[in-house]
């Protein structure tokens, strides 16, 4: 008896061994570490390649392949991570993701997440879009037909998302735009980049379904977020935006068909040393479209140049026309 149950304690401890290590191995497995797939964290290396190549072994996986960018700084070209994906699949950054200082890409993103149902991009770490050149040479400010720069990332037919807890710098264009996409949760998400850089607006949202964009901090040389045409449950919490142009609807009615807009609430919000608050701007003349059910409430405002506008005459290009669109009141 004395025998039996000293040799129990060690199996026994032997089995709870054993079990913690297949935890951890198959926990993993799952995890695919861009280094693994030949990356370089020197700034310099082009790692598209290992991306996508970590990417797609994530994406294959049937319980939640996480793509890992550990501690570093890597440089990666224009690339597309395509879904659909097996599972649900993480974006994990923990060091930093470099785009080329070149602003000519040749495509309209820096990296842009396709057809994916339950993505989660998250990690303490950071994208630096590398705008400055850009900015310099963009004629956006006052050309309708100017070479538009790449957008840092764009989430493109995403549902079922979580952004948390990243950091976006000096986007050459937008940091983030989200189209065709629906239950989309954005938190704790820290943009920037400086008050004289052209067209970098920290979130666009266009032709979407209930997002929600909470407790973060942008300060850009545009708008802190842009709510586009076709979009419907749009929740804006807990920002702190400036220096920059505002939270504005729109612009709206440039083109013809666009849908309307709809559902739309701003709450809890501070702007600090913006050129607008809260804003809807439409271009004149245009098409007939509506924006609905706004909700704008407990906002707090310091050294913002218009708290609330609604500018219907809305032009940032030149040449404007002149008529008002009779569709307007």
């Amino acid at each position: 008896m004395e025998m039996s149950s000293r040799l129990a304690f060690p199996m026994a401890f032997f089995l709870v061994l054993l079990l913690v290590w297949v935890n951890e191995v198959c926990g993993e497995s799952n995890t695919f570490n861009v280094k693994d797939f030949g990356a370089i964290a020197d700034g310099e290396t082009d790692n598209s390649k290992a991306l996508l190549n970590a990417w797609s072994k994530a994406c294959q996986e049937k319980d939640q392949g996480t793509v890992l960018i550990p501690s570093g700084t890597f440089m990666v070209k224009a690339i597309t991570l395509q879904g659909p994906c097996n599972d649900q699949t993480a974006f994990q950054i923990d060091g930093v993701l470099q785009a080329p200082s070149d602003p000519s890409f040749g495509t309209d993103h820096w990296i842009n997440f396709k057809s994916i149902n339950g993505l989660k991009v998250h990690g303490n770490g950071k994208l630096d879009g590398q705008g400055a050149l850009a900015w310099s040479q963009t004629t956006c400010g006052g050309n309708a037909d100017c070479k538009i720069p790449p957008v840092s990332v764009k989430f493109n037919s995403i549902t079922n998302a979580s952004i948390q807890g990243i950091t976006s710098v000096n986007s050459k264009f937008f940091h983030f735009n989200i189209g065709d996409s629906e239950d989309i949760i954005i938190s704790q998400v820290k943009i920037s980049a400086p008050g004289n850089s052209r067209n970098t607006d920290g979130i666009h949202v266009s032709k979407s379904k209930n997002i929600q964009i909470l407790n973060s901090s942008i300060a850009t040389g545009d708008d802190c977020i842009s709510i586009g045409p076709g979009n419907t449950i749009i929740s804006i919490y807990g920002i702190s935006c400036g220096p920059g142009h505002g939270i504005s609807i729109g612009s709206l009615g440039r083109y013809p068909d666009e849908k309307n807009v709809d559902g739309i609430c701003v709450r809890n919000c501070t702007f600090n040393n913006t050129s607008n608050g809260l804003r809807i701007k439409t271009w004149a003349p245009s098409p007939p479209s509506k924006v609905t059910g706004v909700t704008f409430q407990d906002i707090v405002m310091y050294n913002t140049g218009n708290p609330i506008i609604i500018d219907q005459q809305y032009c940032p290009a030149k040449p404007c026309s002149a008529k008002v669109c009779p569709y307007q009141h």
